[in-house]
């Protein structure tokens, strides 16, 4: 019997134990709680920033990437441009001597030898006429047409009511396109005038 009280009594004290070691188990899980909490809650907090910076990382990447191809199509572009009107420098340097030498090969004369070599000299001057011609250069038509601030450079004035008002009477130098652009533009004599009480201006 004595037994027997002597097992119960340790079982009691073996269960208080177990108990006390209950509560402190869950006096102790409670910070452990709090603290995985918090943990979670800082590791979320980095995660969105580490988010966020990989955004912005993103973002100048493709502003990086698009100003690069911006910048290679602009470059290839200027170099086609510069492919393009590489010989205009030439061209234009050709003009005057060109321009000169057609003016010899109208020289009048009455001369048949002289008559001979200024034919020789217009097949020289046409041909020269049909290379700068395969390059780009073609002459702006003046003569006749309405005045195009654009392509033609008025110096003179003259006021012939019997015509338009506005066209070119003469031309004093011709002018030239390279391609698409102005090589030269034409120097001309322009009609103007306007009526003021049955009056030339």
């Amino acid at each position: 019997m004595l037994q027997i009280w002597q097992n119960y009594i340790k079982m009691k004290r073996s269960n208080a134990v177990m108990e006390d070691v209950k509560k402190d188990e869950v006096v102790d899980k409670q910070p452990q709680d709090e603290s995985k909490k918090e943990k979670k809650h800082k590791l979320q907090v980095r995660i969105e920033e580490l988010e966020a910076e990989n955004k912005e990382l993103n973002n100048k990447y493709l502003r990086m990437l698009a100003d690069t191809e911006n910048y290679k199509k602009r470059i290839q572009a200027e170099r086609l441009t510069d492919k393009k009107y590489a010989s205009s420098g030439f061209a234009q340097a050709l003009l005057t001597p060109y321009e000169q030498f057609a003016k010899i090969v109208e020289f009048p004369t009455d001369n048949d030898l002289l008559k001979n070599f200024l034919i020789g000299f217009k097949m020289i001057k046409d041909q020269f006429e049909q290379a700068l011609e395969s390059e780009g250069v073609k002459e702006i038509k003046a003569l006749g047409e309405m005045f195009d601030a654009k392509v033609h450079h008025a110096i003179e004035k003259d006021n012939q009511k019997d015509k338009a008002n506005g066209i070119v009477l003469e031309v004093l130098q011709k002018g030239y396109y390279f391609k698409d652009r102005i090589l030269r533009p034409a120097m001309v004599k322009i009609n103007e005038w306007s009526e003021e009480d049955g009056k030339n201006e």
